[in-house]
């Protein structure tokens, strides 16, 4: 019965071949998406707003040290920072920012209870007013 309809055969044929690559893109699609969600860097952003009392070079020994933390801290993939430079005048008296950047999430949480971070906040705390803390996972 299948033999008497010629179109039905090479329509068969297109729709398999259509069916298989729908389904190869899908199966691509979704993995990439798994691969990327679980191989988004996560990033620990901090701002500071150090004490009147803090010297330049406190201020100096702070920054020092914060970026000497890429080399003791395995976890850390990448240390980057700045100071302020804001032509709005929004930061709120907050001077430096840093951004650390994580394999993931579970990076993260092994660098704050690492002694070498506990070290650095015991050389930070003296000289900080104010922090602000933001941790996200990073989207495209």
């Amino acid at each position: 019965m299948i033999d008497r309809y010629p179109r039905f055969a090479k329509g068969f044929a297109m729709k398999f071949v259509h069916s298989i690559l729908l389904f190869f893109s899908f199966a691509l699609l979704t993995s990439n998406i798994r691969a990327d969600h679980h191989e988004a860097p996560f990033r620990h952003f901090v701002a500071f707003q150090f004490k009147e009392s803090a010297t330049d070079d406190d201020i100096q020994q702070v920054v020092d040290e914060f970026m000497l933390l890429k080399d003791k801290i395995d976890t850390i993939q990448s240390v980057e920072w700045g100071f302020s430079e804001s032509v709005e005048g929004l930061n709120d008296d907050f001077t430096h920012a840093f951004l650390v950047t994580f394999k993931d999430k579970a990076g993260l949480e092994a660098y704050l209870p690492h002694p070498d971070h506990k070290a650095f906040v015991a050389i930070l705390k003296p000289h900080l007013e104010k922090v602000f803390v933001f941790d996200y996972t990073a989207k495209e």
